[in-house]
């Protein structure tokens, strides 16, 4: 169906799809300073932030049942991903199930999905106290995630992050997924 129709009229259908955000959490003078000291100039539109790993930023993508992505949020490094799933689950229909990783394993996200009518297929972190159930036949379909994100690595721009500002890196992104939708 995309196929069929003009470059620009599947840009305007898929920029509804693609309602994606960039989280710039800023630290305030109660936190005081952290590996870096304090923000710099100019350092929230970056959405660089320092993890163990170094000078990272992270993409945040939520895909549908072909492994193709539908949101993508682009976050500094050191923030963990619990943080940016609610508003990324939140910003498209819900669906029958939602699977994801350990670091997505929280009761705010478990009832969340709950009362959207989604079944959550999260495997429990080891250091949970009380256990949810879990259906490890469903969890294997999470491996699209990982292939979605092997595709939009081919991007050398989206591997690398040649861009500056997260907002040029969250667009090469979301171009790079209007392309996998493509083909």
């Amino acid at each position: 169906m995309v196929a069929t129709c003009g470059l620009a009229s599947a840009v305007r259908g898929f920029a509804r799809c693609f309602r994606g955000r960039i989280s710039q959490h800023r630290l305030d003078d109660s936190q005081g300073p952290s590996l870096g000291g304090w923000w710099k100039r100019g350092a929230e539109a970056q959405a660089i932030g320092r993890s163990r790993g170094g000078r990272t930023t992270k993409i945040h993508a939520l895909c549908d049942t072909l492994g193709r992505p539908v949101a993508i949020e682009v976050t500094p490094g050191q923030l963990g991903d619990i943080r940016a799933a609610i508003g990324l689950i939140g910003q498209v229909p819900a669906g029958r199930a939602c699977a994801a990783d350990t670091a997505y394993d929280s009761d705010a996200l478990r009832r969340f999905l709950h009362e959207r009518g989604t079944l959550p297929v999260i495997p429990n972190n080891p250091t949970r106290k009380r256990f949810h159930a879990f259906d490890r036949q469903a969890y294997k379909r999470r491996n699209l995630i990982e292939r979605a994100f092997c595709r939009l690595k081919d991007w050398r721009r989206i591997a690398t992050r040649y861009d500056k500002l997260a907002r040029n890196f969250h667009a090469a992104a979301v171009l790079a997924a209007i392309i996998i939708w493509w083909t």
